[in-house]
């Protein structure tokens, strides 16, 4: 769900951009109301080094930049459809797909030549994108109010069918096993499982008031899921589909480091890390930024890379020191980043 309308909206921080329906949750707005992408572990012959490049969605030009991350300097922007919101990458690195809230589509983006290719309808307002451990399938959350999941086999990139889930989804995260999806809905503070196997819902899950974005542990244990309305990540676990105690952070984007040890929450100037073993916050580190919510971690869990909304950049932040480094440019509004093998 875009981030650009300058008011907390159904699970997200929206800061300049229309969008269809937004008169059907000014209630929700006026009550008070993030993508780095969760990864899986590479498999097969991936076109491009494992964790060499970063991608980001650029929601105010329509286009995604790629980072090279060896010289962190940026590549020539790709163009996309309107308004770009999310992104993940096939675990073999070969392709990233784009999910465009602005058309309702999802463009996948050769990796080997930066290139776009044919777009795939998906449904209204597209604002999250999940792909199975085993590159077959992603996973699309249309964030309009009607609420629903698209399939698109990766094989064909051919849309299935719609899978309903509760209002507004916006997030979504698969477990590493590839059993299950795990969708945010903002619009109810609920999150809704959906068996891989045969795509239909289970039982939805309570969380806390506007939740965004959603990322699991490596070892499939846990789910951390942001509250923006009340600055927290609630803890789900998914052996018994339970919620935790909330987590004072942040509440805007969130990722796990590959060893699972820390999951790191943003927002416009810091990033807050938490303790997975015992779900307790450090230190926040100071990223210079202004307006973040997108970061996404390399491989080797050395540095995160989270998106600067205002100031068109993307930071990184050396997480063993816990100091930024200097900021990249990239297009206008940068929103959700991914990188290959992540």
């Amino acid at each position: 769900m875009s981030r650009h309308l300058g008011l907390w909206v159904t699970g997200r921080l929206r800061r300049g951009r229309p969008r269809a329906g937004l008169a059907a949750v000014a209630a929700l707005a006026a009550a008070g109301a993030v993508m780095a992408v969760p990864g899986a572990a590479a498999a097969g012959t991936t076109t491009a080094a494992l964790g060499s490049t970063a991608y980001v969605t650029n929601s105010g030009t329509d286009t995604v930049t790629p980072i090279n991350l060896a010289t962190n300097t940026a590549g020539t922007p790709i163009k996309v459809g309107a308004f770009p919101e999310a992104i993940a990458i096939t675990p073999n690195g070969a392709t990233a797909y784009v999910a465009n809230e602005g058309t309702g589509t999802v463009t996948p983006i050769n990796t080997s030549t930066n290139t776009a290719g044919t777009p795939i309808n998906v449904g209204i307002e597209p604002d999250g994108i999940a792909i199975t451990p085993n590159g077959a399938t992603a996973y699309i959350a249309n964030g309009g109010q009607d609420g629903t999941v698209t399939p698109i086999n990766l094989a064909t990139n051919t849309a299935g069918t719609p899978i309903k889930v509760g209002p507004f989804p916006d997030g979504i995260a698969i477990t590493p096993n590839g059993a299950t999806v795990y969708v945010v809905n903002s619009g109810n503070g609920t999150v809704t499982p959906i068996s891989t196997a045969t795509n239909t819902a289970g039982t939805p899950i309570k969380v806390g008031s506007f939740p965004g974005a959603i990322a699991i542990t490596p070892n499939g244990a846990t789910a951390y899921v942001t509250n923006q309305y009340k600055a927290a990540l609630t803890p789900i676990n998914l052996a018994t589909s339970t919620a935790g105690t909330p987590i004072k952070a942040v509440g805007l984007g969130i990722a796990i480091t590959p060893d699972g040890a820390t999951a790191y929450d943003t927002d416009g100037r810091v990033i807050i890390p938490i303790s997975t073993a015992t779900n307790t916050r450090g230190t926040p580190i100071t990223t210079g930024g202004s307006i973040t919510d997108g970061i996404a971690i390399t491989p080797d869990g050395a540095t995160a890379y989270v998106t600067d909304f205002e100031s068109n950049t993307v930071i990184p932040v050396n997480l063993a020191t816990s100091t930024a480094g200097t900021p990249i440019t990239v297009g206008s509004a940068p929103d959700a980043i991914a990188i290959v093998g992540r």
